[in-house]
């Protein structure tokens, strides 16, 4: 498997920023990591392995970038309106340099995107902001309201909300999303929700499949026996969906 390491300097973030790519053709998968995690988790945790068939054979090339939460969204020392603004710079990373990277590399026009947790809201929040970018998306054990608590997981806008806040929270824009430059390229995605039954974040998917029905935009919501919140499951739900 063909396997490539990326460095360099972020002028969206202003920093030095680093990706794993693995696989040499196919369709292009965005892969975004768990809460506070690095761009090599997924390959540490054997999801690449669950995938290797597929990267293999040309069908399939990851690009897993590193995220910035632990100084955007989880980042309690900072007001949520910084928190806010640095997760805009890091949207504007992905676009503005990972994707145009993705294309630059691999000539297959299909764009995937695709996390785990945390990494299934960057991934959704993503698509739902830019449709026309994706052909395909895939969330697994995601939480796509960070506005309100859930158990012992917090409000990670400490109560604060905003315009922007509203635009980054998919259960919130998606219900009054009218305009066809949105809608139509969300009925053409592929679209897959998955999350255990027993997870806490179980309703806030089924918010966000409700939200899609709503907006007759066809996709899947899969139900997990048990948390199913842990690497092992992931590892198991990949090769069903993509």
């Amino acid at each position: 498997m063909k396997r490539q390491y990326h460095k360099w300097f972020s002028h969206a973030l202003g920093r030095e920023m680093e990706l794993l790519a693995f696989g040499h053709a196919g369709g292009k998968v965005l892969v975004f990591p768990t809460r506070e995690g690095r761009f090599y988790d997924y390959e540490n945790w054997g999801l690449v392995d669950s995938l290797r068939h597929r990267i293999e054979n040309g069908q399939l090339r990851l690009f897993c970038v590193d995220g910035v939460d632990s100084e955007s969204l989880y980042c309690r020392c900072a007001p949520p309106q910084a928190r806010i603004e640095r997760h805009r710079q890091y949207e504007r990373y992905i676009l503005e340099e990972v994707v145009p990277l993705m294309h630059s590399e691999n000539g297959d026009p299909d764009l995937i995107v695709h996390g785990c947790s945390i990494g299934a809201y960057h991934a959704m929040n993503l698509a739902l902001r830019h449709p026309a970018l994706f052909k395909k998306a895939v969330a697994l054990s995601g939480r796509y309201d960070l506005s309100r608590p859930v158990g012992h997981f917090e409000d990670l806008f400490s109560g604060h909300y905003d315009q922007d806040v509203y635009f980054m929270t998919p259960n919130h824009f998606l219900p009054n999303l009218e305009s066809p430059c949105f809608l139509d390229p969300l009925r053409r995605m592929d679209i897959t929700l998955a999350v255990g039954e027993q997870d806490p974040f179980r309703e806030s998917n089924h918010e966000l499949s409700q939200a899609l029905a709503g907006k007759n935009v066809p996709h899947r919501l899969a139900l997990w026996p048990g948390e199913a919140h842990r690497a092992k499951y992931w590892r198991e739900m990949v090769p069903q969906y993509f």
